[in-house]
């Protein structure tokens, strides 16, 4: 991992969406599932971190967890417009415009940031977890999900740094933050298994999408290589029932999205 700070410039959005637009490729409608799973995970995430601007622990993360969140907005563009290319939806339909039970990402997303610990011990999970996946997908049959992923990895590259680098502070700071620490792990645990469940949808897709359950081991040593450099243990805990990928999602998701998508819904077609 690279040892500078997450208020790194990163190298720009991924794929744009504009590009995948010009292109004229359309999603086959299981490609575009896919997508969308990816897309709704980096947006509700994105909406989650921007909260924190202007309310971060100091002024340099302010703008690292803005910029984090900026990085998966750009992600969420390119995954929904390739996802909306299968039935002629743009990246906002795909936003703003769909109900609650439409949306596909994982629990571990739209949970509440709670406080800076428990955000960090997402943030934990999430970049290593993506980190992972984009470096398979970027080797995609898909030309444009591995455009994507493979500009998506440089960016997540950043994010797994700039987590691990607060895992360790905090775990090694004072007898308050490793406390923090400490709960926000067994708080995040329950809702790391549904990143790695397989399913139908992606066993059909075979080579042009990554078998979750393939990046866990990988992911695992990581996780435990991190924890044990800051002296916290792995939690032990029974994993939350999931089914964010059903559009099964818990009662947060819904106070999010009314937050997110008010204004388009609002001011239809408003611009400025």
């Amino acid at each position: 991992m690279s040892s500078d700070s997450a208020t790194r410039i990163t190298p720009g959005n991924a794929l744009r969406p504009e590009d995948i637009a010009a292109a004229g490729t359309r999603a086959e409608p299981d490609t575009a599932a896919y997508a969308l799973r990816l897309g709704d995970d980096a947006l509700v995430l994105a909406q989650r971190l921007g909260w924190w601007i202007s309310r971060a622990p100091e002024l340099e993360e302010d703008v690292a967890l803005g910029n984090i969140a900026l990085d998966l907005i750009g992600h969420a563009r390119s995954f929904l417009s390739y996802a909306g290319s299968a039935d002629g939806r743009t990246e906002d339909d795909l936003a703003y415009w769909r109900q609650e039970t439409e949306f596909r990402s994982v629990h571990l997303v739209e949970q509440p940031n709670g406080d800076f610990a428990r955000t960090i011990a997402r943030q934990l999970v999430v970049s290593f977890y993506q980190f992972e996946l984009y470096g398979a997908l970027q080797h995609s049959t898909d030309p444009t999900l591995s455009a994507i992923a493979a500009k998506a990895v440089k960016e997540v590259d950043y994010h797994r740094d700039h987590s691990a680098q607060w895992v360790l502070r905090l775990g090694l700071g004072t007898d308050e933050s490793r406390r923090r620490m400490i709960r926000a792990l067994e708080l995040t645990w329950p809702y790391v298994a549904e990143l790695f469940d397989d399913d139908e949808l992606v066993v059909s897709l075979g080579s042009r999408a990554v078998l979750p359950s393939s990046l866990k081991p990988a992911f695992d040593g990581h996780i435990a290589a991190i924890l044990r450099q800051a002296e916290l243990d792995l939690p032990v805990i029974q994993p939350a029932p999931g089914g964010g990928r059903r559009g099964q999602h818990s009662e947060h998701l819904g106070y999010l999205l009314a937050e997110m998508q008010v204004l388009a819904r609002e001011h239809p077609g408003a611009s400025w």
